[in-house]
């Protein structure tokens, strides 16, 4: 049974795999990457980290623009480095890696 999303009514749609990614969020809501994993404590599901940026119109990954929303310190060279990794780990400027359906409502 396809699994159900829900995403801001100005989505973009989601960009084939190896294509830039554009902001659809589609990856994020259905299942967080290993940093999300740890912020949002869940391995389904959408991650607490992804937000919508409504100057933008495309969803932004919250650890990467904004880590220091997620932690209890604010210590400003951690924050550098999180921003960094969720970067990495999201394959930021890299493209589309989500095999998630390109029906998504």
């Amino acid at each position: 049974m396809p699994k159900v999303i829900h995403l801001h009514r100005l989505t973009p749609n989601k960009p084939v795999i190896g294509e830039p990614c554009n902001g659809c969020g589609a990856c994020c809501a259905v299942e967080p990457c290993p940093m999300g994993i740890l912020i949002s404590r869940k391995r389904h599901g959408r991650c607490d980290a992804l937000l919508w940026d409504d100057a933008q119109t495309r969803y932004v990954c919250g650890m990467a623009t904004q880590p220091k929303a997620y932690l209890a310190v604010n210590w400003t060279w951690l924050n550098r480095r999180l921003s960094r990794w969720a970067k990495r780990w999201i394959a930021a400027g890299v493209g589309c890696d989500s095999h998630c359906s390109t029906d998504i409502t």
